[in-house]
């Protein structure tokens, strides 16, 4: 094929340096390759303005919370310390809390300083709080993260850990007895207080759930699907079949026992057993979630200059290639084998890395594993559900078979509904590019889809460099948070 004589010398090269390194630096390098790409796909986003900050008057503060270790056992009276931070500046008594609630990150001071839900707080005199969710973070209920005792990690032991505060501060904040609740998350956590209200519905007077996913999903085939859709919307047909096509010749290399050559374009370790299926789907799994983060956390100009990068190869798998060994930014061979990443996620110890705990909450509770099941994503077939069920059952016990794990999905959408919660005073908001849009409520009349944005991308305050839709969505939102806080349902006109 001619294809592969063009880069024939290019092989030759690569495959001479993916063999020159071997060290314990390298190790590491190798473990931080898998931890980058989870991160870019998990951590709490940044703020999109620089210097958004009030002059504030306070300083947030990190504060600790006793919780219940099971907040569903009466006989277990062990109990632990949840962190969360506080922020009274703007608070006068009778004011309601606005409370951020975190997900699968750790809580920092970056909306509690600033931002749209922060300058909500201030017009309403507000109490603004930011709760961290147990297992993340510095909130470690228990000594380690084993098998044993990572069976308290939970959305709905999470869930009553917020009840409990909510009730907490209730009870200890001067004149806040009566004071009304505005809760909101982003992503999982905008799940979460969607979840919140449905459960503990007399705890939040009203919600903003911004790209909250609701259905849990096993095989969540349309993540791929929409991070193919929104690289070909904004980066354009070209480069979409650039990666589509550079990743079905490197699968044809394998299929066809010239599987060395991809080794050595992608400067690949000898670890990589090329006749393994583990380790192919974990490559090309890792390949895709590479774009999905490009895509997930997209800004204006992101998603155009990685396609240009990958566009400048001369041909479709070396430009693929190329981009790959850029992101993998490693000094050495790059160890993307089935057993290195295993390697981080049996690890029980608490670290930076949460990898480990949101792996378990989906084994247990979500799924929502991001498969190459359909025809209509550039990201080739070697990533099916097979290799994420396969993960839970080697990561945390032969109990995690697919029919376990089916069931434990199944209950969770029994439990909160799916994409029927049937709640009041919940805001939704997606981002046209999110892949976490297709798991959420798009339609209705407090939901919105913002053009061109991908996730979570609404936090910021309402600013004159927003879009229009995107400022339209901000303020449709501050209009809900005033009518749900009114005393008179008469004061604001309705939403829309």
């Amino acid at each position: 094929m001619r294809w592969i004589q063009e880069f024939g010398i290019f092989v030759a090269i690569t495959l001479l340096s993916a063999t020159i390194f071997a060290s314990a630096t390298q190790q590491l390098e190798i473990a931080n390759m898998f931890e980058r790409t989870f991160k870019m796909l998990h951590d709490e986003p940044p703020p999109r303005e620089s210097g958004q900050r009030d002059n504030s008057r306070a300083t947030p503060k990190f504060l600790w919370i006793e919780q219940k270790l099971d907040n569903f056992n009466v006989s277990d009276t062990r109990t632990w310390q949840m962190r969360y931070m506080a922020n009274n500046e703007f608070y006068q008594e009778g004011g309601p809390f606005f409370i951020f609630v975190s997900g699968e990150w750790e809580i920092s001071t970056r909306y509690m300083t600033g931002g749209h839900f922060y300058d909500m707080a201030k017009e309403h005199n507000g109490y603004l709080f930011n709760t961290e969710h147990r297992y993340y973070g510095k909130s470690r209920p228990t000594i380690n993260m084993d098998n044993e005792n990572i069976q308290y990690l939970g959305v709905r032991q999470a869930l009553a850990d917020l009840a409990h505060f909510i009730e907490e501060m209730h009870a200890t904040i001067p004149g806040a007895s009566q004071s009304k609740v505005i809760i909101a998350g982003r992503s999982y956590s905008a799940s979460m207080v969607t979840w919140f209200k449905k459960l503990y519905p007399q705890l939040a007077n009203g919600v903003w759930a911004s790209s909250a996913p609701l259905n849990a999903k096993v095989n969540f085939i349309e993540y791929k699907e929409i991070t193919g859709e929104s690289i070909r919307l904004v980066g354009g047909e070209e480069c979409y079949k650039r990666i589509e096509n550079g990743i079905a010749q490197m699968e044809a290399l394998f299929e066809n026992k010239e599987g060395a050559k991809v080794k050595a374009m992608l400067q690949m370790c000898d670890a990589f057993d090329e006749s393994n299926d583990l380790d192919l789907w974990t490559l090309f799994s890792e390949i895709s979630d590479i774009f999905a983060g490009i895509v997930q956390t997209h800004e204006a100009g992101q998603i155009e200059g990685v396609c240009g990068r990958i566009m400048n190869g001369r041909d479709d798998i070396s430009g693929l290639a190329s981009y790959l060994l850029e992101k993998f930014a490693s000094k050495g061979c790059n160890d993307l084998s089935y057993k290195a990443v295993l390697a981080k996620l049996i690890d029980s110890t608490f670290s930076d890395s949460i990898m480990r705990q949101w792996t378990y909450q989906t084994c247990n509770e979500f799924g929502w594993y991001q498969t190459s099941g359909s025809k209509n994503q550039p990201f080739g077939t070697k990533f099916p559900v097979t290799l994420y069920t396969q993960m839970c059952s080697d990561i945390f016990g032969d109990k995690f078979i697919p029919t376990f794990i089916n069931n434990q999905i199944n209950a969770t959408n029994e439990l909160f509904g799916g994409l029927e919660p049937n709640v009041e005073n919940v805001y939704f908001s997606h981002g046209q590019l999110d892949p976490w849009r297709a798991l959420g409520i798009q339609d209705g009349p407090q939901a919105t889809v913002i053009p061109l944005h991908a996730h979570c991308k609404d936090f910021d305050s309402i600013s004159n460099n927003d879009t229009a839709p995107l400022r339209t969505a901000k303020e449709n939102l501050a209009v809900l948070v005033r009518k749900w806080l009114s005393t008179d349902e008469d004061v604001c006109e309705e939403y829309l």
